[in-house]
Formats: structure tokens, C-alpha cells, sequence
């Protein structure tokens, strides 16, 4: 009996501990929506739809781990979207020249890394609010798309670069879209460093409380400047892979899309004040955001109203969010 009954309240320990979590909360509002959504359209569960999903949201999750990193520490980047579209830009019109793939890939990826660096200056050498700051270099990015390309679409772009947003690598029976794969690689690279590395430590430290973090001899601004080159660099992987899913680089790529970034961080359970955050709820957040566009379209909705679903459901999250602080 003894042993029933301690095997039982660990058992219960750890369904409480389950229970607590933020990922499971979210996760269960994702099983809800694509629940209602098989009900509702007769096509949802079709293996070609749900790859799509797939595919569509994971350079959007990619971007988000950066702007998760960003966040925890207490700061913002609302560029994300801008670097995506200039660095599938400068990718695609290396590309066209006649330089090689994976020259032109790492010139795209620099690209994002020196945009991310920049913004982390701004914000610690020029002591500008994170807002402000990546909120001109949103616009700056975003104008060097349209000077660069003369407001004209990049086209014609080799058939190996576009492999890597369109190619399914055949696993089993089905085939499993590339981007997918690189999604779950960087997805659990991300993690790792978060919750296992020195630095990790530190990014939840400066959100938690940076006086104290400054106190205590770690060099916050040092910290700031690497979570938002990372971010950067994420951002810059998320553009080149849509670029590459889309086989043609536009000016106004990626347009709108840190709304997208940011509320796949939101709804996944990073705190806007700091602090919180998982990689696994981005991930689960930016499939929710996925799934909800996606099945809006299925029933029919006209893409006119996603962004008010969009904006109601990061205020819906941020609410939660508040209301699970209060009770703690």
C-alpha cells in the first residue's frame, strides 16, 4: 500500500506541475481550434493542407525564437518583419547575378546579423527605448528593399535555392516539407542554449530584474547586444526560406509579418514584461496563429478580417497572461 500511495502523489505532483504550465494551456487551445476546424471543413485534416501549415508557419516560428530571446529580456523588435524581406532580397539578387548559393545564402544571413547588432547598439550605446529603435530600423530595412530592387520583384531564381522552401524530404510513407525540418532543428538548438547555457541564464536574468542582473557583475548591455544580433539572424534565416518557398523576392515581403512574430511569442507565453518565456510555447504560438489563418480561409472569412482576429486573439493572450500573474 505504501508504495501505491507514493507512487500515486508523485503521479499527482506531477500532473500538477503539468497542469501549471503555460505550453499546456496553449496547447490545449490549439487542439481546440484544430478540433473545431475538422468539424467545420471537410479539408483541414488533409495531409496536404496540414503540411502547408506546416511549411507556412515555420519560418514565422523561426523568427519568433529570436524575438522569444528579445522579449524575455524586457525589450522588443519590431523589424523582424523588414529584415526577412531585405535579407531574402539580398539573397535573391546575389542570387540572379550569378553568385553562389551558399555565398549568397550567408550574405543574406549577415545581412540579418548586422541589422540585430545595429539595433542592440542603438538600444545600449544610444540608450534609445527598444521600440524606437527597431522601429526605425524597420523602416530603414524596409526602404533599402525598395531602393534596392527599384520596387521590383526579384525573379528566376535557381531551382536548388528554391529546394530549400519547397522540397519534402521523403521520411516513410510521406514527405516532410524542408523547412519543417530546419523549424524543429533551430528549434531545439534554441532551447538548448536558453535553458543550458550560461547565456541562457543570463537573458532570463536581465528580464527578471537588470538592476540586479548589473549587480551581480554580468555585463547586461553585452547581453542585449547578443539577443538582438540572434534575433536578427533568425529573422534573416525565417526571410530566406520563405524567399525560398515563394521562388521570388518582393520589395514587400514579409510586410506586416513582426505583428505575426511577435504575437507567436505573445500567445506562446512569452511575458511583454520580461523575464518568461519557453521556446516550446512559441512554437505551439506560432502554429495557433498558423491554424487560426489557415481555417479562417477554409470557412470561407474573408482575409479582410484576419488581422482583427489576429489582434484580438495577442489581446485575448496578453489578458491570460495577466490574470495566471495575479493568481500567483
Amino acid at each position: 500500500m505504501g508504495k501505491v500511495n507514493i507512487v500515486g502523489t508523485l503521479s499527482s505532483g506531477n500532473w500538477r506541475r503539468i497542469l501549471s504550465k503555460q505550453e499546456f494551456g496553449v496547447f490545449l487551445i490549439l487542439l481546440l481550434l484544430v478540433g473545431s476546424l475538422s468539424l467545420y471543413t471537410d479539408t483541414f485534416l488533409t495531409p496536404t493542407n496540414i503540411f502547408n501549415v506546416l511549411r507556412a508557419f515555420s519560418w514565422i516560428a523561426i523568427s519568433a525564437f529570436g524575438q522569444c530571446m528579445v522579449i524575455i529580456t524586457g525589450g522588443i523588435d519590431l523589424s523582424v518583419g523588414s529584415v526577412m524581406g531585405l535579407s531574402g532580397l539580398v539573397t535573391a539578387m546575389l542570387l540572379v547575378q550569378g553568385v553562389h548559393i551558399p555565398v549568397a545564402v550567408l550574405a543574406g544571413l549577415l545581412v540579418g546579423l548586422i541589422i540585430g547588432f545595429l539595433n542592440g547598439l542603438m538600444i545600449t550605446a544610444g540608450k534609445l527605448p527598444p521600440f524606437i529603435a527597431t522601429l526605425g530600423s524597420l523602416l530603414m530595412a524596409r526602404g533599402l528593399c525598395y531602393g534596392l530592387s527599384g520596387g521590383w520583384p526579384v525573379r528566376d531564381l535557381p531551382l536548388a535555392f528554391r529546394n530549400l522552401g519547397q522540397y519534402d524530404l521523403p521520411i516513410g510513407n510521406v514527405g516532410v516539407p524542408l523547412p519543417l525540418i530546419f523549424m524543429i532543428i533551430l528549434a531545439l538548438v534554441t532551447s538548448a542554449f536558453l535553458s543550458r547555457t550560461v547565456w541562457g541564464y543570463r537573458i532570463y536574468a536581465l528580464g527578471g530584474n537588470e538592476t540586479a542582473t548589473a549587480l551581480s557583475g554580468i555585463n547586461t548591455n553585452r547581453v542585449k547586444r547578443m539577443v538582438y544580433s540572434l534575433c536578427g539572424l533568425l529573422a534573416a534565416v525565417g526571410g530566406i526560406l520563405m524567399t525560398a518557398r515563394l521562388g521570388v523576392a518582393a520589395p514587400t515581403a514579409a510586410q506586416g509579418y513582426e505583428l505575426d512574430v511577435i504575437a507567436a511569442a505573445v500567445v506562446g507565453g512569452t511575458s511583454l514584461k520580461g523575464g518568461e518565456g519557453t521556446i516550446l510555447g512559441v512554437l505551439i504560438g506560432a502554429a495557433i496563429m498558423q491554424v487560426l489563418r489557415n481555417g479562417l480561409v477554409l470557412i470561407g472569412v474573408s482575409a479582410y478580417w484576419l488581422q482583427a482576429v489576429q489582434g484580438l486573439v495577442i489581446v485575448v493572450a496578453i489578458m491570460l497572461d495577466q490574470v495566471r500573474k495575479r493568481r500567483r
